[in-house]
């Protein structure tokens, strides 16, 4: 007997077995209604020969009707408009972010001075783009590009190991490193540190560059010197890792004293 005999014979035990025409068996309808889980426009299909079930509904009347249609349209565009809800809440967030930051780095009243007089079209696409060129500028990893360059050349730079005592000595072994991206730590480290980035730049400026009056170029320097500082720190901090990992030693199991 073929598959789609024993399929069809299949069906046909099924169809024997159910009530008479007109009354439809429980078991079925249970089990139609834990296939279509709650949507009663949901297909179901014969498990044995794919055939698709005839589902026939009473008539509903025209209020109820004009009901269902509007809560099937609700439904198909309930995940657009929530995905639009979403994307324009981030836009808007990202619109008002570039914003203070903007009154932040120039000044408050010189940051309202230039968004007044500037186009409304160039603040609607120049003000969120302020947070996405942080994030891509906190994503690009220079200080990893320093370290391999002083791994590199570390034995010929003596004066490096005067300053830094140990940090170019050379290694035993090459120990692996995770990947900056492994982990969502990783991620959510560098969302928080791009946005306040800003922020940190401006307090630094304002303690180490006092002197200049301009607040845009005392935020600017402000951040160079940051970056700069805590990229050397980071920098020496990695090799030092670096080197622990290298002279790692793993001791045998203690055997067990007899008694």
């Amino acid at each position: 007997m073929t598959r789609t005999t024993a399929q069809q014979s299949g069906c046909a035990r099924v169809a024997a077995a159910a009530p008479p025409s007109g009354s439809t068996s429980p078991c079925l309808q249970r089990w139609v209604d834990e296939k279509q889980r709650g949507n009663s426009t949901a297909r179901v299909a014969c498990p044995q020969c794919n055939a698709e079930y005839l589902i026939v509904f009473p008539k509903l009347g025209p209020v109820v009707y004009v009901l269902d249609l509007a809560d099937r349209f609700i439904s198909k565009a309930g995940p657009f408009a929530a995905a639009g809800i979403m994307v324009g809440s981030i836009y808007w967030t990202a619109v008002t972010y570039g914003a203070v930051t903007v009154m932040q780095v120039v000044g408050h009243k010189e940051g309202l001075d230039v968004m007044e007089r500037a186009d409304p079209l160039f603040l609607l696409i120049g003000l969120p783009t302020i947070p996405v060129m942080l994030i891509l500028g906190k994503m690009i990893r220079w200080e990893d590009y320093v370290l391999r360059l002083w791994r590199k050349y570390c034995n010929k730079l003596q004066i490096l190991n005067s300053i830094f005592p140990g940090i170019g000595c050379p290694v035993p072994r090459i120990p692996a490193e995770a990947s900056p991206l492994a982990d969502h730590v990783s991620a959510t480290r560098i969302l928080c540190g791009a946005l306040v980035f800003p922020t940190i730049a401006t307090i630094v400026g304002k303690l180490m560059f006092s002197s200049v009056n301009s607040n845009l170029q005392r935020t600017i320097l402000g951040g160079i010197a940051f970056v700069a500082i805590k990229g050397a720190f980071k920098v020496y901090f990695k090799q030092q890792q670096y080197q622990r990992q290298a002279h790692r030693k793993i001791l045998d199991f203690p055997e067990p004293e007899e008694a």
